[in-house]
């Protein structure tokens, strides 16, 4: 990959180069992306596109790794991927719920929630893995954690 096409993709269009938290500008901006992909395809094309920002960064990741140091904040296409993993499990509801801004904005605040404190293993996978599956693994693992609480509270009637 060239190396200006893997910066690209590793800060979300240039998102991550935000003076002002970077991972919380391409968590944000990961929103409307799934609010589209929910709206147009419900768990499938969610699943299809946090894989493809998982693969993309890995990949992009790698080529940016290169030249900077390990997890560099402006890399954002980590946040991504995680965010959007959040909502799997409740994209169902969200195709046909285009109203369901609560259930954005918990999935919103459990991911960054889960991506800033780093619980085990999320911080092992920050902290051990140096590399670009370290880089994009400790936001899927935090994704997951958002992922199970965020439908925890769904089912049981929290959010809608």
């Amino acid at each position: 990959m060239k190396s200006h096409l893997a910066f690209l993709i590793a800060t979300f269009f240039g998102l991550g180069y935000s003076k002002i938290a970077p991972g919380t500008i391409g968590s944000l901006a990961t929103l409307p992306v799934v609010f589209l992909l929910a709206s147009f395809g419900g768990i499938s094309t969610v699943i299809i596109g946090a894989t493809a920002a998982f693969v993309l960064g890995v990949i992009s990741v790698k080529e940016v790794l290169k030249s900077t140091p390990h997890d560099p904040s402006f890399v954002v296409i980590d946040e991504v991927a995680g965010q959007t993993l959040t909502f799997v499990p409740v994209a169902a509801y969200l195709q046909n719920h285009t109203d369901a801004w609560s259930i954005y904005l918990t999935g919103f605040i459990l991911f960054r929630l889960f991506d800033i404190s780093k619980p085990q293993p999320v911080g092992w996978a920050d902290r051990k893995i140096i590399n670009a599956w370290g880089v994009m693994l400790d936001d899927i693992i935090a994704g997951v954690y958002a992922m199970l609480i965020l439908y925890i509270l769904f089912i049981f009637g929290f959010i809608i």
